[in-house]
């Protein structure tokens, strides 16, 4: 369980944003202390991330310097791996202190709502076909342990290169309009949840459906967009520099119905 106010972001893509999307990412987590009691990242914090067994990629010490005061000041902090930083390790979760989830997937309590929190690569039953195919190749642990005999600086410019090229292939036409289907469509069968939260289609969304409700954060690469999660709504918000930004769109929970008079 995650307690609330809980901030939720994804897609910032560090090594690919500009420097001041940095800055402005590491001036936000500097704003949560007294805001928030946890903070959940969805995937693709970085546009690259691996760790060998003694060097760690060095251009994001401000954010993990930020994230590890995070979780030294008693903010939770549970991030999702993402296409980009699936590769993530024992440095995340030992030395920063983050709950890292190497599966992609999350499910628990957010503020009280029962939470289904996915980064959402890999979904789309036709378009993603091969990816998923090259993903279970390239996570295989053979891969990993592979790739660890590559110098670090050979190894990174290879995986940059890789990157770059799959974020402008993958570039959503239909502005997350199948991810969207899918969230509604989950929500319908499954009773067990409040609230699903996707991230990698870079559009963001906040709407009640049916069965529960939709929420995606966006990316900070291309709009400082979160979402705030507290146990009387969802909003989604915009960074502007300010204690708590602008809010774009917000859904209330919906009361549960009294009990019927005996």
């Amino acid at each position: 369980m995650l307690p609330g106010p809980c901030v939720l972001l994804s897609d910032i893509h560090l090594g690919a944003a500009a420097p001041e999307v940095e800055r402005s990412l590491v001036a936000f987590l500097r704003s949560l202390p007294g805001r928030a009691r946890s903070l959940v990242i969805n995937g693709d914090l970085f546009d690259f991330w691996f760790e060998w067994r003694t060097v760690i990629p060095r251009d994001h010490y401000r954010t993990l310097a930020a994230l590890a005061d995070l979780r030294e000041g008693g903010i939770e902090v549970l991030m999702t791996a993402g296409n980009h930083d699936g590769w993530g390790g024992d440095f995340l979760r030992d030395d920063v202190g983050l709950t890292y989830v190497a599966g992609g997937v999350w499910r628990g309590e957010i503020a009280g709502w029962r939470t289904v929190v996915e980064h959402g690569d890999g979904l789309r039953p036709v378009e993603d076909r091969k990816y998923r195919a090259l993903r279970s190749v390239i996570r295989h642990p053979l891969a990993i342990r592979a790739f660890r005999w590559l110098h670090p600086d050979m190894g990174t410019r290879i995986a940059r290169g890789s990157s770059t090229a799959s974020r402008e292939h993958r570039l959503f036409g239909d502005s997350g309009a199948e991810l969207r289907s899918i969230a509604h469509a989950r929500l319908t069968i499954d009773h067990d949840s409040d609230l699903l939260v996707f991230g990698h289609s870079h559009a963001p969304a906040l709407e009640r459906t049916s069965g529960g409700v939709y929420a995606n954060a966006g990316s900070w690469l291309a709009d400082p967009t979160f979402l705030l999660i507290t146990p009387e709504r969802v909003e989604l918000r915009r960074w502007t520099g300010s204690a708590e930004g602008e809010c774009l769109d917000f859904v209330d929970r919906i009361a549960e119905k009294a009990l019927p008079e005996s």
